[in-house]
């Protein structure tokens, strides 16, 4: 609006101004005229120098010794300031002229006498006289601008205010649906543009609310459907006496876990919480301790001592780690080493999880989800991969010091206000 307004306004006001300092010119140049011909009926009847003072004082240009009076090339009354040559060029001329001085200007009215004589009247219109009342306009024309453009300005904040209101309204319901309020509702407002998108909008945000509701349903009801053929297999284990203790006990973890899943599938989206990634390393390695040990497998959890907070849900940490370390258990030998490692960096966490197995040959293709070249689902690294990119973090697939592969989950924590940037 400023800038709309401000050219509007120079394009009138450039040439008002130049308007008026033109009409102020020609204002001064025709008095100085009219002041002349005054004198015409006297040197018509006498061309005494006595009588030409006498009329010449009766105007205002004389009286401020601006005018003069020229018979023949002669000065007879007044000061003349125009050059002679210029005096002799207007006496033989029948209308009046102008010649520009460095301080004004002089205007030249030529009157006849006889047929032999003639005579010029000089006034000269000093620079002061040309500029009068200039400077006063173009304040006043600039000061009418500067009104316009407030006033146009005001006008265009409010006309405008009804829509950036709506829009900001639209910004910050996308911003808290993105961040996991599903509950996230705006009431259309508005432009009609901007009231079409916030009903479509909310049309979204219902469509996702059924859709993760759906999802979570079916979560909760496939993971019900493995309580069957656990529950049997619970009558087996049942059947082989104590020998099978230890098998039990794993098969009670493993409906310890189907149940924590059906919760948490039954339960709204929440938005992400922090967690103790120290403290979730703990659990699991515990829970992988008894197939570790039944395996044979030597293991070593590094640098989860002390806590260590990271802004995932612990859930969500946990079920990542169980995917690469399910990894470890069904992709390598039993009898094969693994290490997990806690890192805290200045700006990030690492979770390092390293083998003594094969490797992973091809990282690349072993990212994408759904792709596994061993039989498997494809989605432990896919899992953990969108677990650190959802906090601006990152997961790299390298060679392990045990030989094997090492998959690392690095967090970022978003308290810190330094951007991480990938190695």
């Amino acid at each position: 609006m400023v800038a709309v307004t401000s050219m509007v306004a120079l394009s009138f006001l450039v040439p008002l101004a130049l308007v008026v300092k033109e009409t102020a010119q020609s204002r001064a140049l025709a008095e100085a005229e009219r002041q002349a011909s005054s004198l015409v009926p006297v040197l018509a009847l006498s061309t005494k120098e006595a009588d030409l003072a006498l009329a010449a004082a009766r105007t205002a240009a004389a009286r401020r010794g601006l005018l003069a009076v020229h018979v023949s090339g002669t000065a007879v009354s007044g000061t003349s300031r125009a050059p002679e040559a210029e005096i002799a060029k207007a006496a033989a001329q029948t209308r009046a002229s102008t010649i520009e001085l460095p301080s004004g200007y002089v205007l030249l009215r030529p009157v006849a006498l006889d047929a032999t004589r003639s005579a010029v009247v000089e006034v000269f219109v000093p620079a002061a006289d040309l500029n009068r009342g200039v400077f006063a306009s173009w304040a006043v024309l600039t000061v009418l601008a500067l009104m316009m453009t407030a006033g146009s300005v005001m006008v265009g904040d409010r006309l405008g205010a009804r829509v950036v209101r709506a829009a900001r309204r639209l910004g910050s319901a996308a911003t808290a649906l993105g961040k996991g309020d599903l509950g996230e509702r705006i009431h259309p407002d508005g432009p009609p543009e901007l009231v079409a998108a916030a009903t479509a909008f909310n049309a979204m945000a219902n469509r996702v609310t059924q859709l993760l509701a759906a999802e979570r349903e079916l979560a909760a009801d496939l993971s019900h459907r493995l309580r069957t053929p656990l529950a049997a297999l619970k009558l087996s284990l049942d059947q082989l006496g104590p020998q099978a203790e230890q098998s039990r006990q794993a098969l009670a973890r493993l409906e310890n876990e189907v149940d924590a899943i059906i919760a948490a599938a039954r339960k709204p989206s929440r938005a992400a919480t922090s967690c103790d990634a120290a403290e979730v390393l703990r659990d699991r390695l515990t829970f992988w301790s008894a197939l570790a040990e039944d395996q044979q497998r030597p293991w070593e959890l590094v640098g989860a001592t002390l806590p260590v907070r990271v802004t995932v849900p612990a859930s969500e940490l946990g079920a990542a780690v169980d995917a690469l370390l399910g990894n470890v258990f069904r992709h390598t030998p039993e009898g094969t080493a693994f290490s997990v490692a806690l890192h805290e960096g200045k700006d990030s966490v690492g979770i390092l999880i390293a083998d003594g197995g094969p490797g992973i040959h091809d990282p690349e293709t072993a990212l994408q989800r759904g792709a596994s070249g061993a039989g498997s689902t494809g989605l432990g690294l896919d899992i953990a991969r969108r677990l650190a990119e959802s906090t601006g973090g990152w997961l790299r697939v390298d060679t392990s010091s045990l030989g094997g592969a090492q998959v690392q989950i690095w967090l970022r924590n978003p308290a810190l206000k330094r951007t991480l940037s990938r190695p």
